[in-house]
């Protein structure tokens, strides 16, 4: 992976509230570097030590930036990744969920182009376990290890994470793209970088009723991925044109069924997993047979 997914200098946006300055102690207590944050209402203030800015350009006057977590409220997180694309930040984790549809699609044609990767929103972040963490997965759960994790859920993720380290298999990383159904990166983006990362052994790929994205991962791993993949697709049961729990999880088609993407998976070489407590028992085997 990129060490732009291990970033040294971390930001805060939205640090002063709640959520923000409470996942920012977190983090920094696992290890992230979190050199400043923003609050445009409260610069010159400190939050456990970690000082507050108006603006993102404003921190970069005194210090590098390469990366920002994003804890604003929905109705201000458009112009809060705005603020991020528009100073340059190399990776962008937004949190907030809630976001208007039409607000990330203005995203989204903003990110053209840029020399940002966002990742979000309604994400629970990334981590680099033993080494970083960005966003709100709880430090207990990561171990350091050979697993690529990617999911659209971020309680899943917190599921099978846990599972693995308690089975004693680690992970190298673990990365929420978000459930919402314009985003940024997503599962191709991640199998690509996990295929090419020779500190990955196997990948874990958890997905969700709603949307095209697992299908079109099915698509890459047949043609570009060699390594092992495990996979699981929630909502068997799921009922047409209801929403459940993610503003992309909708079935509003037979290719958006958790049945169908199952299919693709599996027919393009993916361990599927009837359930998701299956997942670490099929890494399990595959880390036997490699050994």
């Amino acid at each position: 992976m990129p060490s732009t997914f291990n970033p040294q200098h971390v930001i805060v946006q939205g640090i002063t509230g709640s959520h923000g300055s409470f996942h920012a102690r977190a983090m920094r207590e696992y290890g992230t570097r979190i050199i400043a944050g923003t609050s445009p209402n409260k610069a010159g203030e400190m939050v456990d030590g970690i000082p507050v800015y108006s603006t993102i350009r404003d921190i970069q006057a005194n210090h590098e930036v390469d990366a920002t977590v994003i804890f604003v409220p929905a109705a201000h997180a458009r112009g809060a990744i705005f603020e991020a694309i528009e100073a340059s930040v190399p990776l962008i984790i937004c949190i907030t969920e809630g976001i208007p549809t039409h607000d990330m699609l203005a995203v989204h044609q903003r990110l053209a182009g840029s020399e940002s990767i966002l990742i979000g929103p309604n994400s629970p972040g990334i981590a680099t376990p033993g080494e970083s963490k960005l966003g709100i997965i709880p430090n207990h759960i990561l171990s350091p290890g050979r697993i690529g994790v990617v999911s659209r859920s971020g309680t899943l993720t917190y599921e099978v994470v846990a599972a693995l380290s308690s089975a004693g298999i680690g992970e190298r990383y673990v990365v929420g793209i978000g459930g919402d159904p314009i985003k940024g990166m997503d599962f191709v983006d991640c199998l690509a970088a996990f295929e090419a990362d020779t500190s990955v052994d196997a990948i874990v790929m958890i997905g969700e009723i709603g949307g095209q994205s697992e299908n079109r991962a099915a698509d890459y791993i047949k043609k570009s991925v060699a390594k092992p993949v495990v996979g699981y697709i929630a909502g068997h049961a799921a009922p047409p044109g209801v929403q459940l729990g993610h503003a992309g999880a909708i079935l509003g088609s037979k290719q958006e069924s958790a049945v169908y993407k199952s299919e693709r998976l599996s027919e393009a070489g993916v361990t599927i997993c009837k359930t998701v407590t299956d997942i670490t028992p099929q890494i399990q085997k595959i880390s036997r047979s490699t050994q």
